[in-house]
């Protein structure tokens, strides 16, 4: 086993699936837990069985809580959720890391900030790349062959692509910071309006639309807040969009298909242990659209029924009545 000095800040998912990605490849990453307890339940039980369940860590997968253990590490992954990102890289930001990676998806509540300019807060803005793209973390964790996108502004997407690049993990550089980071984090809204269309017993033309006029107005927000418009078209945009809107491991889909249950938001998030990132990335992205004198009627939708508890049915039948447009795809 090689000792690269990787760690993985991020017990979820999908840092746990990322850590057995470089594990697998001979790589001897370090899996940090804010948790203590957590920590050890993991080195006890070889198991994540609060957001990986099912899948063995191996014995030799480093697992810690201490901020010590990871402040030497060459490159470093923060996969936390959006709205904790700030103080744990506030905790590491002694840290002399080469290559920073954000595999945080969401938009700061209090600044509308993407993750990567609170990581440019705390290290040099160079050092920082943003991984998103289509991966279901169980899929990633049992090598199933996906496809993913490393955005940058230096020159760290290259070391980063050669870092995670296995035979069933393809890798492709960007240098769209903003796009890549904006479709990660907006399609999580979508996928929650893909989920309330399930609930509510629709079919697959009403999910078709959802993806297709949700992708639209993702893209319009995009361009406007500087990302390039053909990055929407791929791994970060609709591949991504696609995945979490039809996967029935999407926390987000998964939310809004009890939604259009009948379940409240405030019921269903009571009973779940795992964070919804798109939940408070739509009131981030409701503000956003206002910012940029954007229109989002999806993402105004899925604000009202989150936030204003507007009738699921009732939001349907108000974007099926818009006045009429030309589709011009966007």
């Amino acid at each position: 086993m090689v000792k690269n000095k990787v760690s993985i800040i991020g017990d979820g998912g999908w840092g746990t699936a990322l850590a057995l990605l470089l594990y697998s490849k001979g790589v001897s990453p370090i899996l940090w837990s804010v948790s203590p307890e957590y920590a050890e339940n993991l080195r006890k039980n070889r198991e994540n069985r609060k957001f990986l369940k099912g899948v063995s860590l191996p014995e030799g997968l480093e697992i810690t809580s201490q901020d010590a253990d990871v402040l030497d590490s060459e490159y470093v992954f923060f996969v936390v959720p959006c709205e904790y990102l700030r103080q744990v890289a506030e905790r590491f930001k002694s840290g002399k890391f080469k290559y920073v990676v954000s595999a945080t998806k969401g938009i700061e509540k209090s600044s509308l900030v993407r993750p990567s300019e609170i990581l440019a807060e705390y290290f040099s803005p160079q050092s920082i790349s943003i991984l998103s793209g289509p991966s279901i973390s169980f899929e990633v964790a049992k090598g199933i062959p996906t496809t993913v996108v490393i955005a940058s502004c230096g020159k760290g997407g290259d070391a980063v692509q050669n870092l995670l690049m296995t035979e069933n993990f393809r890798v492709y550089t960007s240098a769209d910071v903003i796009g890549v980071e904006l479709g990660g984090a907006l399609k999580n809204i979508i996928a929650i309006a893909a989920g309330i269309s399930d609930g509510l017993g629709f079919g697959t033309n009403s999910k078709a639309a959802i993806l297709t006029r949700g992708l639209a107005e993702i893209t319009r927000l995009g361009v406007k807040m500087g990302a390039s418009m053909s990055t929407f078209s791929g791994l970060s945009g609709i591949g991504d969009l696609a995945t979490t809107c039809i996967s029935t491991d999407s926390r987000n889909r998964w939310l809004g298909e009890e939604i259009g249950k009948g379940r409240s938001v405030e019921e269903i998030m009571r009973g779940t242990e795992v964070v919804v990132e798109g939940v408070a990335t739509c009131r981030s992205a409701h503000e956003l659209a206002k910012k940029y004198g954007v229109e989002m009627p999806i993402t105004e939708k899925v604000y009202e029924v989150l936030y204003h508890k507007k009738d699921p049915a009732a939001a349907v039948k108000e974007l099926m009545t818009r006045s009429k447009k030309e589709e011009n795809g966007l």
